[in-house]
Parts: structure tokens; C-alpha cells; sequence
């Protein structure tokens, strides 16, 4: 049975709040925009998503309600990623009894495995669910990376079909393009969506795609149509609004850009503090530029 191949632009949905609780109209809203907008797929519970002060119920509730509010028009990839191998099992089998697609599972960071732990980490999740799983390498966050030949040996296990591929570095995205069979590479690093995608990557996870998700969707796919040139127009168009988005902590910019645009989503939750005045300025600036806001 062939394995499911992930392209597009996928979103990882930012988390709104309200009141200190989890703002479900305004979690509706986006997902309706989005998808209305074209993003191929919706990621909840990432980094984006402020997963990390998220309560185990809340982690829970976004899930399940993503599933609910996406309707089957597009796919759910959830985040159920943890520095705990226990909990990174019991988010997923909830992902998959809530009826996601696939799952999304960071490198366990903080207490720093070697290459032998994390391979032990992914398979032991892998054995307790039949869900797709997407590795996810974000060393600068998680304090290790997950090295080429030990995502190419993953790839090897029949559920874990491609990887989100963050860690900035070409030479290892390209060996595990060139030494994964049938595996889907994703990049997270948004100002890589086309030069990886022309290497042979498939797609992205994007937290820049929550502005004109059908714009990054449409790159990928004229990539894969062979029109290069068309391709590179789009991705000089959105550059600079990769680097505003990035101009403070993810998700900071992108909650100002969201409300920018008329979406809710409310503020972050500490430790991270909203976007400063010259971010908001600088984001409102690119969202203007782009057609976003008038």
C-alpha cells in the first residue's frame, strides 16, 4: 500500500485566546479563512499553537475541535509532539480516536537524547498508533538535532512517512531527500519553501501561510509543474513578509498580523508578550504591500 505523500502549504494554526481560555468562535473563524484562502492542510498544537502552555485538556480540546470545525474540507495533521515518550503516546492515540489524518511529533526537547533515544522515542510511538506520522527537527528550539542517517532509518518504519524539516541546514534536508524512499519532506523554515521544494522537498508547514495560505499552496505547485520561474516570482513576492513574521518570537508577529486582519486570536500567553510597536508596524506594512489590508 503506498504511503501517504504530504505537499502543499500547510498551516500551523496559531492558538487564539480570551479571557485566559481557548477562543473557540475565533479558532472557527480562522480555520474557515484559511481554508477558504487555500491552505492545503491544518497543523493544531505546534509551536505556533503555543503548544507549550497549553493544559493537556486544552492540547485535547484544540484538537478536537479543529477536527470538528475543518469538516473534512482539508486534513488535520495534529501536534502531538512531547519530551516525554508516554505523553507523546497518549496525545497521539487521542489524535487518532478524535479522527485527525496524520500527527505531527517534535523532536523531544529539553532533556537532550542521543540519536539512539530519539530513534527508541519515534518507533515506541509509531507501535502504538496506525496514524501517519510527521517527524518534526527544530534543534534550535529543542537543544538537539535529529541527524539525516537517523531520519533515514525512521523512514524505514511502515507509519513514519516524512519529516518537518526545520533545522535550517540543505546539506542534511538534501541527503534525506535523496535517502528516504516514499517520505514526505516539509519544510518549516518558510524561506526555504522553494528552494527546497525545487530539491525535491514536497511541501511546508508555514506559519507565514496564515496570510494568503493559496499563494504559498500555488508555489509548491508550480514547482511541481516545472514552472520555475513562475514559482520564484512568488516566493521574491513573499520574502519580505517571511522576514516581518519573523522579526520577533513565533508566533508574536503572526497573532499581530491576524488581527491586522480583522481574526480574533487574541494575545499570547506568557512567557512571550505582544508584538511591540515597530513589529506591528513593520507587519501591517507587508500586509498592505501584499493586499491583506487595505
Amino acid at each position: 500500500m503506498p504511503r501517504p505523500r504530504y505537499t502543499g502549504a500547510w498551516v500551523p494554526i496559531v492558538t487564539p485566546f480570551r479571557g485566559g481560555a481557548v477562543a473557540e468562535d475565533a479558532l472557527r473563524l480562522l480555520i474557515d479563512r484559511l481554508i477558504e484562502q487555500g491552505a492545503t492542510g491544518i497543523v493544531p498544537c505546534g509551536t505556533t499553537g503555543e503548544s507549550p502552555t497549553l493544559s493537556h485538556e486544552e492540547h485535547k480540546r484544540v484538537v478536537e475541535l479543529t477536527i470538528k470545525f475543518c469538516k473534512g474540507r482539508v486534513p488535520v495533521m495534529a501536534g502531538t509532539g512531547s519530551n516525554s515518550t508516554t505523553e507523546a503516546i497518549e496525545l497521539t492515540q487521542h489524535a487518532e480516536r478524535a479522527g485527525a489524518d496524520a500527527a505531527l511529533l517534535v523532536v523531544p526537547y529539553y532533556n537532550r537524547p542521543s540519536q539512539a533515544g530519539l530513534i527508541s522515542h519515534f518507533k515506541q510511538v509509531a507501535a502504538q498508533t496506525s496514524l501517519p506520522l510527521v517527524l518534526y527537527n527544530i534543534p534550535k528550539r529543542t537543544g538537539v538535532n535529529l541527524e539525516a542517517d537517523t531520519t533515514i532509518q525512521l523512514s524505514k518504519v511502515d507509519n513514519i512517512v516524512g519529516i518537518k524539516e526545520a533545522s535550517g541546514e540543505m546539506g542534511q534536508i538534501m541527503e534525506i531527500i535523496a535517502g528516504a524512499h516514499e517520505f514526505s519532506v516539509l519544510t518549516g523554515d518558510d524561506q526555504l519553501l522553494f528552494a527546497m521544494c525545487c530539491l525535491g522537498g514536497t511541501g511546508g508547514i508555514l506559519a507565514c501561510a496564515h496570510v494568503l495560505p493559496g499563494e504559498w499552496a500555488r508555489m509548491v505547485s508550480l514547482i511541481e509543474q516545472g514552472k520555475i520561474s513562475e514559482a520564484r516570482a512568488i516566493h521574491y513576492r513573499l520574502l519580505p513578509l517571511v522576514k516581518a513574521l519573523f522579526s520577533e518570537t513565533n508566533p508574536v508577529p503572526v497573532k499581530a498580523a491576524l488581527e491586522l486582519m480583522g481574526i480574533p486570536v487574541g494575545q499570547p500567553r506568557p512567557p512571550l508578550v505582544p508584538a511591540t510597536e515597530a513589529c506591528r508596524q513593520r507587519v501591517a506594512a507587508e500586509l498592505r504591500r501584499l493586499g491583506a489590508i487595505e
